[in-house]
């Protein structure tokens, strides 16, 4: 919405009828403030101001503003926060986090892919579709950035976390925001910047001498006088601590992580009977127990030999090569069983902590770690997918860092939109098995690249 500079039309002062009405207005739209609340933010005597502006595309924006900050603004009927009121109110809407390096994209004007979701060992917030929700960082409580639902979470987790999740409308740092922060003279006990600065004259807490002609300057500053080695930031209070512990990591837990089987188009007669169609997966066990009830209701299995089953077209349409369908008509359950579970699709299913099993297509991507040169021949070692397994790569590469005594950075993934990497000087595998098996508990089949680590009295 505001990725681009927009075009003002008008910039208004609301009038206390007006002003009374965007309360009204407010409150209806999001049910969560007080009076109190709504107070401060529509105040009833403060500088408030309508702006009407045309964005980029030709939408016709009006933005609420506070002084210098914009609160709010209203498109078709409909208002939404900005990021400077979620910062006071970050409770306000369901908030859904994702990587750091994703509000460049969002910033730029891209809407927020599924894939870039981070999920928190709570689970995802509940929304259905088009609700509006903010969206943060890793590591940062404060929203970023306000958007649309384009599903429901019940369908964002039955898509595997993929595609379009939502429609983001505004960003920190995109062109709505006022670019950094004033403080207004006017609004203190002084009033004038020349009264201010005679007090602190008189106060011997800082020198000014006139350099040129009608122009003071601040020459010198006492930073021994008591007013200035007396200050002290105030003490948090227990609202913010509480915010503070929520932002707080917890420890993590490795997932549940299932192999499982998706029914190709090709292999769906054999399924049908069971109630399965093209599509729907199923564990090792589930396709076992199919296959065997499918043989015995069809009465396939040999009367001759319990362990042999006659193969029927159904299964050999499923099973066998197209040169094969003549010369084997039998197959022992071992065989016939591995035979449909190598013609199947590969998926799995992730299960995070105390939330709810994520099915996906396809194979895992395991974690990678290789091995790579850089100027001078100096090596060092790259980490990928960790955030498959729910890990955060700025908390690893901190962790990695301390440990290591080595530099440690965060990049791009060559080749790949979204995907980053861990880059950490020398080669640290050693540091990295102990971290990943031992700590986080990550089984080694899903870990490539451990065997590259340096050989003992070898250097890295």
């Amino acid at each position: 919405m505001f990725a681009k500079a927009f075009r003002v039309k008008s910039n208004t002062a609301v009038k206390g009828s007006d002003r009374r009405k965007l309360r009204t207005d407010v409150a209806a739209a999001f049910p969560a403030f007080g009076s109190e609340q709504l107070s401060e933010l529509v105040p009833g005597k403060e500088e408030l101001n309508a702006v009407k502006l045309y964005a980029h595309k030709g939408d016709a924006v009006t933005v609420y503003v506070n002084g210098s900050n914009p609160i709010l603004f209203e498109l078709r009927g409909t208002l939404y926060p900005t990021v400077y009121t979620l910062w006071s109110y970050p409770n306000l809407l369901p908030a859904f986090t994702t990587w750091p390096p994703v509000l460049e994209k969002l910033v730029g004007g891209a809407d927020l892919m599924l894939p870039g979701l981070t999920v928190p060992p709570g689970g995802l917030p509940q929304v259905q579709q088009g609700d509006l929700c903010a969206i943060t960082l890793v590591g940062n409580r404060a929203p970023v950035a306000v958007g649309v639902a384009i599903m429901s979470t019940a369908e964002m987790l039955a898509s595997g976390l993929k595609g379009r999740g939502f429609t983001v409308l505004h960003t920190y740092l995109d062109h709505l925001c006022p670019e950094g922060q004033q403080l207004d003279i006017k609004k203190s006990s002084y009033k004038k910047l020349s009264k201010f600065l005679h007090h602190m004259v008189k106060e011997e807490i800082v020198q000014v001498k006139e350099l040129s002609k009608g122009v003071e300057s601040i020459v010198a500053v006492n930073w021994k006088h008591p007013s200035i080695t007396s200050f002290v930031v105030p003490e948090s209070s227990p609202a913010a601590q509480s915010v503070q512990e929520d932002t707080k990591e917890k420890p993590y837990r490795a997932p549940d992580i299932r192999s499982l089987y998706c029914i190709p188009a090709n292999m769906t007669s054999l399924f049908q009977a069971s109630g399965h169609k093209k599509g729907n997966t199923l564990s090792g066990n589930e396709v076992r127990e199919i296959i065997i009830d499918y043989a015995k209701k069809n009465n396939l299995v040999d009367a001759n030999n319990k362990n042999l089953v006659k193969l029927d077209p159904i299964l050999c349409d499923c099973i066998l090569e197209k040169d094969e369908q003549y010369t084997i008509l039998m197959l022992p359950w071992d065989k016939l069983i591995e035979r449909c579970l190598e013609r199947l699709k590969p998926a799995y299913e992730v299960t995070f902590y105390g939330q709810e099993p994520i099915v996906k297509k396809g194979k895992i991507c395991p974690i990678e770690i290789t091995l790579a040169h850089r100027t001078y021949n100096k090596k060092v070692t790259l980490i990928q997918n960790l955030e498959v397994f729910g890990l955060d790569p700025y908390s690893v590469a901190s962790i990695l860092q301390q440990r290591c005594q080595a530099s440690a950075t965060i990049t791009p993934v060559p080749g790949s939109k979204d995907a980053i990497q861990v880059q950490i000087q020398g080669n640290q595998i050693n540091h990295l098995s102990r971290l990943l098996l031992e700590e986080y508990d990550i089984p080694r089949k899903y870990i490539h690249g451990l065997e590259k680590a340096p050989k003992a009295g070898k250097k890295k």
